[in-house]
């Protein structure tokens, strides 16, 4: 098979092919890109393995675009480098070969020849390369065959899969990874060696084995990556807090669903509707407490109480070990795991505009993600059931709607602030402006007094008569006069 034609079209590879030439060094196209060149799949980033200084050819590539805008970074202790063209990444590196200690990831690293270099790759599908040379230039080199394995929808090892885990063990995880994404099945041979050798992830960084699981979850159907996750036995090892949501008990003839595959029916939901990692987080833990929630009642079955707020609790344990950013991104899945069965408790009953207000206030600007999530969550298999229920969303979010046009509640902030409090009872910070301040929220959301200086500064001057605060009038007439 050639790809001559596909190279000629993009000027970057001639630019490799003459400076490949001018070194006098073999070069080839590798791994990835040569996949999904065959995969019909879009690829900007685009691996270079050179038989000589990988570092010389892509200084010497940089220097023939004749462009101010090429960026080139090299990274010396790594033997690689890298640059970015437009908006194509073009990553070089020297063809090596690698020995491994048996409790170490840190190969002992010599120049190799081409054969060597596709020996050390993950899988079949990412060891094919196409020559740069003028021999045989686009001809494609694919010494384990790698293009059946594309054609079979196969997940395969190029050597034994216990040598290629146990020189990366992240490699099992990369296995689980193009499963998922490319939608293949995984070797009998390579999966029995991910049963066989799972525990030897531990030696992996949390950093690199949630990169991976992150590109799972980013998948088109993630569920399919979990439930080999599962089945080989490493879940269990990197997320141990999920597979506890695992099976169905049954007491006096009453089960409750299993929560695992809901779980994951849910976060294949909330995959369809958004693109967003966080909201599938957020799905990933919404029911994360349930094991530690779940009690038996005679009367009421199998109940979860609060399972939604200790779930929200547990969030930032678990993404301090997952090494997880423990930012706005950590707070907004805490966010629609606390809150994720309030719209369906108002798709249930009569809708107040008090309950509607505290909604929109609570979610701010996470309302969407919320309502994303909750729709995913209607996993019956009722189908009229669940038609119901989305009805009676499509109410609650009409009504949210209005109430928010008339409130503006997502940028919720009292008009009466903290700082007005004392200047009118002429108090330093105390409890007691907190206590007044809280007043003011409930009563604005409760609907007892308008968002407005002209509603909130008599309501004010009552709840301060309750502390046995004395207010000033000349501060109040000028706080009113300001405002208008």
């Amino acid at each position: 098979m050639n790809f001559k034609e596909t190279l000629d079209n993009n000027p970057i590879f001639q630019l490799v092919a003459q400076a490949a030439q001018q070194l006098q060094v073999p070069a080839y196209v590798v791994g990835g890109f040569v996949r999904d060149l065959i995969l019909q799949r879009p690829s900007k980033d685009i691996d270079i393995v050179c038989v000589g200084s990988g570092i010389e050819l892509a200084e010497l590539v940089a220097k023939k675009t004749n462009r101010n805008d090429t960026h080139l970074a090299v990274f010396k202790n790594f033997g690689t480098a890298m640059i970015r063209i437009d908006d194509w990444e073009v990553e070089f590196v020297g063809a090596r070969k690698e020995s491994y200690n048996r409790d170490s990831r840190k190969p002992i690293v010599e120049n190799g020849t081409l054969e060597d270099d596709q020996n050390r790759r993950d899988f079949t599908i990412n060891a094919m390369a196409i020559s740069l040379n003028v021999a045989d230039y686009g001809q494609l080199l694919d010494p384990f065959d790698g293009i059946s394995d594309l054609r079979r929808k196969i997940i395969k090892t190029p050597l034994a899969p216990d040598i290629t885990f146990s020189d990366d063990p992240l490699r099992m995880m990369r296995a689980v990874r193009f499963a998922t994404q490319l939608n293949f099945d995984i070797h009998p041979d390579t999966f029995d060696a991910l049963i066989a050798m799972n525990e030897r992830i531990g030696i992996i960084s949390k950093e690199r084995i949630t990169e991976e699981l992150n590109k799972i979850i980013l998948a088109t159907t993630p569920s399919y990556g979990f439930k080999l996750l599962d089945s080989c036995g490493l879940l269990d090892l990197i997320f141990p807090e999920f597979t506890l949501l695992k099976g169905v008990e049954t007491e006096e003839g009453k089960g409750h669903k299993d929560n695992f595959y809901h779980t994951l029916q849910v976060l294949d939901n909330v995959a369809k509707k958004t693109p967003d990692l966080w909201t599938r987080w957020a799905a990933i833990l919404h029911d994360i407490a349930k094991p530690a929630t779940k009690r038996f009642d005679k009367k009421k079955g199998w109940t979860f109480h609060g399972h939604e707020e200790l779930g929200s609790k547990m969030v930032k344990p678990i993404f301090t070990n997952m090494r997880l950013p423990l930012n706005e991104k950590m707070r907004y899945v805490k966010r629609l795991v606390r809150l994720h069965l309030r719209p369906i408790a108002l798709s249930k009953e009569t809708i107040t505009d008090s309950a509607l207000r505290r909604l929109l206030f609570e979610a701010g600007e996470d309302l969407e993600g919320l309502m994303i999530l909750c729709r995913a969550d209607i996993t019956s298999k009722n189908g009229e059931k669940v038609k119901r229920y989305l009805k009676n969303f499509d109410i609650v979010e009409q009504k949210l709607k209005e109430v928010e046009e008339k409130d503006k509640l997502r940028q919720f902030q009292p008009m009466v602030t903290g700082e007005m409090i004392m200047e009118i009872f002429g108090i330093q910070p105390s409890k007691e402006v907190g206590i007044i301040k809280i007043a003011v929220r409930e009563a604005i959301l409760e609907g007892e007094i308008a968002n407005t200086l002209e509603s909130g500064l008599p309501f004010v001057i009552e709840e301060g008569k309750k502390l046995g605060l004395q207010a000033n009038f000349t501060i109040i007439e000028a706080l009113k006069t300001a405002s208008n």
